[in-house]
């Protein structure tokens, strides 16, 4: 019998992959920061065109922008928690689903444990 089971993808932190994961961290950090000038921007169009209720159209692009900080503020902290990881830590990068044979006699807690799969500079090193 086959059943789907989660497995845990752990990236082991190198040289390599912390520039990688800062420059994503920096682009993302960007990204909102623009998002977050376009909407101050979209808001002060809107109050000029004076169609919608002032109070409503503030209220709601202050909410946007408002959010994006808090995913900036997230970015900040993600950035100084890489900085103090030392070289070798595991990070957890995501999950996948995978396919697993169960036979009549396997252990349920071996195969209710899980997987996990070890990635280092972006090649497989271990399963475990």
């Amino acid at each position: 019998m086959k059943i789907l089971q989660s497995v845990v993808v752990k990236q082991v932190l190198t040289e390599t992959s912390k520039s990688e994961l800062l420059n994503k961290y920096h682009r993302s950090k960007l990204l909102l920061q623009k998002e977050c000038d376009q909407l101050r921007f979209e808001m002060k169009k809107q109050e000029r065109a004076k169609k919608l209720p002032q109070a409503s159209v503030k209220k709601h692009y202050e909410k946007e922008i408002q959010s994006r900080k808090e995913k900036i503020k997230l970015i900040d902290f993600q950035i100084e928690q890489l900085h103090i990881l030392p070289l070798g830590s595991e990070l957890k990068e995501k999950e996948v689903n995978a396919i697993v044979e169960i036979e009549i006699g396997d252990r349920w807690d071996d195969i209710q444990n899980g997987r996990t799969i070890i990635i280092k500079d972006g090649i497989v090193e271990d399963i475990r």
